[in-house]
């Protein structure tokens, strides 16, 4: 029964790249963003206030790493997936966003000393290698002649920025708890995003694109890392993180049921290698420490401040 904790993180963090999706044409990205972290703010506003009096100290001295962590997670991130999502399924979406923990570990080199291996530099090779199979439709040779697609380059970027939020939240360590953390995070995403929601042709909600926004808002940012922090403190962040390489998995399912999207068999084969690469570039030997730090892919917090919390706890 612990197991059902990541394993609905996980599931609703997979439905959350179909809301990406189903978001297209129903409502602007930028106020899709901002919505969806307003939702958040409010939600967790009267039980974060009490906790934010106790650290005001701690915030004011780390506002400007708060406020970089706030842009990776809440704008680039997010802004960036659902302006890739007018233009590339779900599915690849789902694929793309697997990266995010080769990513995280890749970036640790410079940045938080770690010594790479051969099962990195392999597992690396092969996901990339995934990755333009899958982006070119079996392909390869073809990206040589026509180049990669703008959505494919956007979610790319979106990966890219979450996994360097997982990096520096593991470097910096800043000492608060991980949901005043997220809380202070998303406060500053909101006011990032409130001029370009102000530049949207229309921000209106309406009956289409409203329970997109409750979705994303709760169950998303909210219900999932909550579910997520619950699981690793029971089964341990290592055990947890086996769940993470089921996002793009579930993704593909959900994506043919409800949306009813193609699958073709580049999608299954650049897929399996992306996740044997990412499994693979995981097993390089590293500290515990660096190890767990690697981030969920739309939680919004990353395995660094959850060990924090589950030291605390013990």
């Amino acid at each position: 029964m612990q197991l059902l904790f990541p394993l609905i993180a996980v599931l609703f963090w997979s439905f959350n790249v179909i809301v990406n999706k189903l978001s297209v044409g129903v409502i602007d990205p930028a106020a899709m963003s901002f919505y969806r972290w307003l939702l958040a703010l409010l939600v967790l506003t009267p039980f974060m206030l009490p906790q934010l009096r106790r650290h005001a100290g701690t915030i004011r001295l780390h506002w400007g790493k708060l406020l970089f962590l706030g842009f990776l997670g809440m704008v680039l991130y997010q802004s960036m997936a659902y302006y890739a999502a007018h233009s590339i399924s779900a599915l690849m979406m789902g694929i793309l966003v697997s990266l995010i923990p080769l990513l995280t570990v890749l970036i640790s080199i410079p940045l938080l000393g770690v010594v790479p291996t051969l099962s990195l530099l392999c597992g690396s090779l092969l996901s990339f290698f995934g990755i333009s199979w899958l982006i070119s439709g079996g392909h390869p040779t073809l990206i040589l002649a026509q180049g990669i697609g703008r959505g494919e380059v956007m979610m790319f970027i979106a990966a890219l920025a979450y996994a360097l939020y997982g990096v520096l939240t593991k470097r910096w360590s800043i000492a608060l708890p991980t949901w005043v953390s997220l809380y202070v995070q998303i406060a500053f995403g909101v006011v990032l995003l409130l001029p370009n929601v102000l530049l949207a042709q229309s921000i209106a909600l309406n009956a289409q694109n409203l329970p997109l926004v409750l979705f994303a808002g709760i169950f998303a940012s909210i219900l999932a890392p909550w579910m997520w922090i619950v699981g690793v403190m029971r089964i341990g962040a290592n055990n947890a993180n086996i769940f993470i390489n089921l996002t793009p998995v579930f993704t593909a399912l959900i994506a043919v049921t409800l949306l009813h999207e193609t699958l073709h068999s580049y999608h299954i084969v650049g897929g399996i290698l992306v996740l044997l690469g990412v499994v693979m570039a995981q097993q390089m030997r590293t500290p515990r420490a660096q190890h767990n730090a690697v981030c969920t892919p739309d939680s919004d917090t990353s395995r660094s401040q959850i060990h924090e919390v589950e030291a605390n706890r013990k």
